[in-house]
């Protein structure tokens, strides 16, 4: 076989396709957050508002954060030098999994070097304490999740999304003495649409089943602490598992369950992914516990964040565009055709400064393509003003419908 060939011929499938993902080298100017400088491919600088992150309250240039983080380099270097359990644990990780445990009121959490990596190695790992296990699993939960449970060897069924009434149809339909578990999101972060917690709760009581929430895209952002949905709406204290991100709201990087110091102690223990991989750099963790804490004791951040994405949303519908909207923070804006997406996140680039990556399949659905634009409390009026505008002129010049999507 001609190697190389068959690569030309994989990479070319994307360009046709319109979905041919491309990087842009961005540089984020601390302290002046959105905004950046872009470097494009002619060399020259440009500054660019950046409306696609997940720094959703710019919490990776806080001040406080930073501190720690210099704090820590300073006092035990760049890495962590091992995994966990041989020489990588340092004060700094413990440090962090008690302000995670604290934060969801759970007796422990458990850090992994992402969230991706927690939902993998945790789904996988669970059918080895539990023989038998049962996971029922939302069609939109994250890729991070379904390969969790792809690879866990054991029973899987995939529920309808947000459809309560097909998952109580599922388990009712297994052995009521086999173990189960129920895995969803509160935050769908293509759509911005609500889990039904409660309900789900409701069901998980009903059959005996455990429950495990993924909270990536709510931890920092909802709650009076920042905790999530779950915290907002009075309900962690059914949930068994949660799952949350240090990479989004709270600005740094890495991942955590939080659970039952049992449970907390058997996935240590059993997975894979925690016990073979490089803890976090002592910094990263530092910087992270000082965010997690941080917002802790700031509903204002939070306030300010869901007013803006309320603002922009108000001010794209105006315009008659196709907007998403559950009452989350995430805008998306639906285009429903990979060249146009493509077309319009290059255009707001290169004429208007605005850097919002084109979102297509396999992470939608063909004829959902979109952009999806993320507001802080930091995008003020002249950067709203700015977008409107932009994809106004945009929209128009690419011939596109103004009709309004449900939400």
């Amino acid at each position: 076989m001609d190697y190389t060939k068959q690569l030309d011929v994989a990479i070319d499938r994307l360009h046709e396709e319109g979905r041919y993902r491309t990087f842009i080298d961005i540089e984020r100017r601390n302290g002046q957050f959105p905004h950046a400088v872009w470097t494009q491919p002619d060399g020259q600088d440009k500054n660019i508002t950046v409306w696609c992150g997940n720094d959703y309250l710019g919490m990776g240039q806080n001040p406080v954060v930073l501190a720690a983080m210099h704090e820590a380099l300073d006092a035990t270097g760049a890495g962590s030098g091992g995994t966990r359990n041989i020489s990588g644990t340092t004060i700094y990780h413990k440090r962090l999994e008690e302000e995670l445990s604290d934060l969801h009121g759970k007796e422990a959490a458990l850090l992994f070097t992402s969230a991706y990596i927690a939902n993998d190695a945790t789904l996988s790992t669970l059918p080895k304490l539990f023989p038998g296990l049962i996971i029922y699993s939302d069609a939109l939960n994250h890729a991070s999740m379904i390969e969790g449970v792809r690879r866990n060897g054991g029973a899987k069924r995939i529920f309808r999304h947000n459809d309560v009434d097909h998952l109580r149809e599922l388990m009712a339909a297994d052995d009521p003495a086999a173990p189960k578990l129920i895995a969803f999101e509160s935050i769908y972060s293509m759509d911005g649409d609500f889990g039904p917690i409660e309900a789900i709760c409701d069901i998980a009581d009903e059959f005996g089943a455990l429950t495990y929430i993924d909270e990536v895209h709510a931890v920092g952002m909802y709650g009076p602490r920042g905790a999530g949905v779950a915290e907002r709406d009075r309900l962690m204290h059914r949930l068994d598992i949660i799952n949350g991100t240090l990479a989004k709201a709270y600005g740094v990087m890495g991942g955590y369950i939080a659970a039952s110091a049992k449970m907390c102690d058997a996935i240590r223990s059993y997975a894979p992914g925690f016990i073979f991989t490089t803890s976090l750099p002592p910094a990263v963790a530092a910087g992270a516990a000082a965010s997690v804490a941080f917002l802790k004791t700031a509903p204002e951040l939070r306030e300010k964040h869901q007013q803006q994405a309320k603002v922009l949303k108000l001010r794209l519908k105006g315009l008659g565009l196709p907007i998403i909207d559950h009452g989350s923070h995430i805008v998306p804006v639906i285009v429903g055709n990979p060249v146009h997406t493509k077309v319009l996140s290059d255009r707001l680039l290169e004429d208007h400064g605005i850097y919002v990556q084109p979102i297509n399949f396999p992470t939608v659905p063909r004829g959902t393509e979109r952009l999806r634009f993320t507001p802080s409390p930091v995008h003020g009026p002249l950067e709203i003003e700015g977008l409107v505008h932009a994809m106004d002129v945009l929209w128009s010049h690419c011939a596109l419908n103004r009709a309004e999507m449900a939400g």
